[in-house]
């Protein structure tokens, strides 16, 4: 199956977009300033179909994703994932509480590993997942670029709804 690229420019960088015809497999920050990547008449609907939502998502305009995306890994590193997207939006949670939630309360370093596993930024919120004192820990794409994402999403959350997150200590 082919495999197609497009380059999304973030505020905070660029995010490599990487599917095929029926689904997104991987978005990414690249450590590049350049795009390397443009929509042509071969890219497939579901590659602009995840621009324009990671788009919205950084106008503050979505939160959640509706295009189609894969996954491969263990089947660990695919609880874990599917843990991460439970996440709500503006919400932060811990290793150890994923750990918890997922039954395996001594898998806290495991659950870090496979966090790091993610190949679906922002879609799969890894970036959500802070250290068990509260404090900003690991991030593929930078802790800066964490940060970022938290205070973006806190501060484009739902005004009229009560908002439940764990404390953010940056």
């Amino acid at each position: 199956m082919e495999t197609y690229r497009f380059d999304y420019v973030s505020p905070i960088g660029i995010l490599e977009i990487v599917g095929t015809e029926t689904a997104i497999r991987s978005l990414l920050f690249v450590e590049r300033e350049d795009v390397r990547f443009e929509a042509d008449e071969s890219t497939p609907d579901v590659l602009t179909m995840c621009y324009r939502e990671i788009e919205e998502y950084f106008d503050g305009r979505r939160q959640t994703f509706t295009f189609p995306y894969e996954v491969e890994g263990t089947p660990f590193q695919k609880d874990v994932w599917q843990a991460l997207a439970t996440i709500p939006y503006a919400v932060t949670a811990s290793y150890r509480e994923l750990a918890v939630k997922l039954g395996r309360d001594r898998a806290v370093r495991a659950v870090g590993s496979a966090n790091g596993r993610n190949r679906l930024s922002i879609v799969i919120p890894c970036h959500r997942v802070i250290g068990s004192n509260g404090t900003l820990t690991g991030y593929a794409g930078g802790l800066w670029r964490k940060e970022w994402l938290l205070r973006h999403e806190q501060a484009n959350a739902y005004s009229g709804l009560a908002k439940k997150h764990l404390p953010l200590h940056i």
